[in-house]
């Protein structure tokens, strides 16, 4: 552990897990591109992140492995980049490995020139050969060869990648086809799998941009199916072992298709999309499953993952130290238990009821354990609700529910005992963003204000130190004290998006000034004047092709994202440039939305809000008057995808949207009572001042 390499001084949590490996890593810098140029030495990229098991085995296989170190050393000029810090490396790289070998995944592992053209990828490698896999010492070995005999050929394959990366960043617009959203809802609906909800084959993920597109679809068309597979799929997530049923939040997704047997790390983009499905999914079936499971992810965000002055950190590691023997550190084994510890820690009468409805078996109930992870330990899924436990164990309903809660806390707490998994404690503005939406949506919908108070906390946490009030401009990163990293087109939208929503829950006017500064920011810095859409990257960075990422993966395609806010801000501001904007960005995706519109969901979400009815609701009242709350905890009350909410306040939110569209400064109350006034494409219903009255207009559409 005494060496050290170049990447010491770095803030990334994994960049510094690998700062004392043998091999002579180099941060992405001038520094590493000069040397390999120097010396004429081909360039071994390796990218990841630092809750990533199949990256902890690499490295621990052949990173920390002096013989291959050594290799390393000797033939190439070695560079590390952490994925959640530079996006944009990353999907430049990662779209060059799936051009060369038609997959991709992480760890990744790019061979460039000196000059930082890919030639040669892939993914985990093991050491030496194994399971139809080349081993990393024979690759490395291989290319170093070719790179002496073979020069030519090797540069000839990274112009053709180029080439191809140019062309897939340059499309031809083509007119839009009709029906992308039920061409999308077919290929969903054959991907879909009944029994178990979800979508295709094991590994499954848990893909909140697609059930996010299913409620749309069944908000617009009146497709039941859509709502029945949206809620097949929550209810299996969370009662799977993908959910933490003692601590709340998901892991990252399930090797099997029944959401059983989890990848153990914990993302926090996961946590805050999916909290925003499952409250729409309350919002609209009325089932308190989905809300207690919002609630209960909520809690992990607040309770394990904030700063203390209010950013939210990135992960949990898969990996943690095994409390059940070795010491050493093993996947998912903070979140596992034998029978025999459940029976110590809450008793036998508590453990007959409680391993019952956890699945909880004495030899272990990890059947498909392929690694031998697993034995005779037992990952926690609801198999048994409390009515069936107290039928089976002739118990009332009162006592089994009051039992297996009891037992949840206690083996929470007894948890607590083992040492917790790393923490990836950066905090990624991008990723702000979409908590900042996920808290406020929240507490909106169960009013309250702890929860809008951590929102707040939230995006002032960004505004103190990770924006910059002189250039307007975002930093991505930070940690420590310290900020790193330009901010990039994801950071700008997800927050803009997280924004709109605290500017629609408070009606505090600071919140739309700051989205509406960062959207101009966002204009100058992404803005393709050329083909339109926006770049991932301003031109100011320093990868080799800007690209506009063209599918919603993790997390939505950020262009998507921008399309939805922009006509959000066109619409309360009245300004067309913005919604042409909305428009040219659709259109300059066209190509992929005509051939596979399930690529980008949320683009179809935005799509459908530029041609579908446009809805306000617009509230006149006094925003300390128990009829204005009312009125607003009405209109959140009810699934209205896109809404818009403004109140009329008589003060100073007032006076800023008149200034933008005149008419609202002519609203007033009726009759001193709070008033509705709810808008469908630029026509306003009668005015309203019954909540219940406003409840079934917003219902009717």
């Amino acid at each position: 552990k005494n060496k050290v390499n170049g990447l010491v001084n770095e803030k990334s949590p994994y960049l510094l897990q690998h700062a004392h490996n043998p091999v002579a890593w180099y941060p992405w810098s001038d520094e590493a591109f000069e040397k390999a140029q120097k010396e004429d030495k081909p360039i071994f990229l390796s990218v990841g992140y630092s809750t990533c098991h199949w990256c902890h085995v690499m490295a621990r296989e052949s990173f920390e492995n002096e013989q291959i170190a050594a290799l390393l050393n000797r033939w190439f000029v070695s560079i590390k980049v952490d994925r959640e810090e530079r996006p944009d490396i990353d999907q430049l790289y990662m779209t060059a490995v799936r051009l060369l070998t038609g997959g991709g995944g992480w760890p990744m592992s790019v061979f460039l020139c000196p000059d930082g053209r890919p030639f040669y990828g892939g993914t985990y490698f093991p050491p030496r050969a194994t399971g139809g896999r080349p081993g990393f010492a024979e690759i490395i070995t291989a290319i170093h060869r070719a790179w002496g005999k073979k020069h030519g050929e090797l540069k000839t394959t990274a112009g053709a990648v180029m080439q191809a990366l140019e062309e897939a960043s340059g499309k031809e617009n083509e007119k839009l086809e009709e029906e992308l959203s039920s061409k999308a809802y077919a290929q969903l609906v054959k991907d879909f799998d009944a029994k178990y909800g979800g979508f295709g084959k094991a590994p499954k993920f848990p893909s909140p941009g697609n059930l996010n597109f299913l409620l749309n679809y069944w908000y617009h068309a009146g497709e039941k199916q859509a709502l029945d597979m949206v809620f097949t799929t929550l209810m299996s997530m969370g009662a799977g072992g993908m959910f933490d049923h003692l601590g709340g939040g998901f892991h990252r997704y399930s090797v099997d298709s029944r959401w059983f047997l989890p990848h153990f790390e914990k993302m926090i983009y996961d946590q805050s999309l999916l909290v925003c499905v499952y409250l729409d999914a309350y919002l609209v079936g009325k089932d308190e499953a989905f809300s207690q499971t919002a609630r209960q992810t909520l809690d992990y965000m607040l309770r394990d993952m904030r700063h203390p002055e209010g950013g939210v950190y990135s992960a949990e590691d898969a990996d943690s130290i095994d409390p059940h023997g070795s010491g050493e550190k093993s996947e998912g084994a903070y979140y596992v238990w034998t029978e025999e510890e459940i029976v110590k820690a809450i008793g036998t009468k508590a453990a007959n009821v409680f391993c019952y409805c956890y699945g909880v078996e004495f030899e272990g109930n990890v059947a498909n354990d392929t690694l031998d992870e697993f034995r005779g330990k037992n990952i926690l899924s609801l198999v048994h609700n409390e009515e069936r436990a107290a039928e089976k164990l002739n118990l009332d309903l009162q006592e089994s529910t009051a039992i297996l809660a009891d037992s949840r806390k206690l083996l929470y707490k007894k948890r607590l005992e083992r040492v917790r998994p790393h923490l990836d404690d950066k905090i990624i503005t991008a990723w702000n963003g979409l908590v900042l939406r996920a808290f406020t949506k929240a507490a909106a919908i169960f009013s309250d204000t702890s929860l809008l108070q951590a929102a707040e906390d939230c995006a002032d946490f960004i505004w103190n130190n990770l924006y910059d009030q002189a250039s307007k401009r975002l930093w991505r990163r930070y940690r420590e004290g310290s900020v790193g990293v330009d901010g990039q087109l994801d950071d700008y939208v997800f927050l803009i998006a997280g924004l709109l929503e605290l500017y629609f829950v408070t009606q505090d006017v600071k919140w739309l000034d700051w989205a509406l500064t960062l959207s101009e920011t966002q204009n100058k810095l992404f803005w393709d004047d050329m083909q339109f859409g926006f770049f991932g990257v301003a031109p100011d960075s320093d990868v080799l092709i800007r690209l506009k990422g063209d599918h919603d993966g993790a997390e939505p395609a950020a262009n998507s994202v921008a399309v939805s806010n922009l006509l959000k801000l066109s619409a309360i501001t009245g300004d067309v440039r913005w919604r042409d904007k909305a428009t040219r960005t659709v259109e300059y995706f066209s190509n992929t939305l005509n051939s596979y519109p399930s690529m980008l969901l949320q683009m179809l979400c935005s799509y459908e809000q530029l041609h579908g009815t446009h809805s306000q609701v617009i509230i006149a009242g006094d925003r300390d008057a128990e009829d204005t709350r009312e009125m607003m905890a009405t209109v959140f009350s009810s699934f209205q995808p896109d809404l818009i909410v403004l109140l009329a306040d008589g003060a100073e939110n007032q006076q800023r949207l008149s200034e933008f569209q005149p008419f609202i400064a002519e609203l007033k109350p009726t009759d001193g009572r709070a008033t509705a006034y709810v808008c469908r494409d630029f026509t306003c219903n009668e005015p309203i001042t019954d909540p219940e009255r406003l409840h079934s207009v917003l219902a009717s559409r």
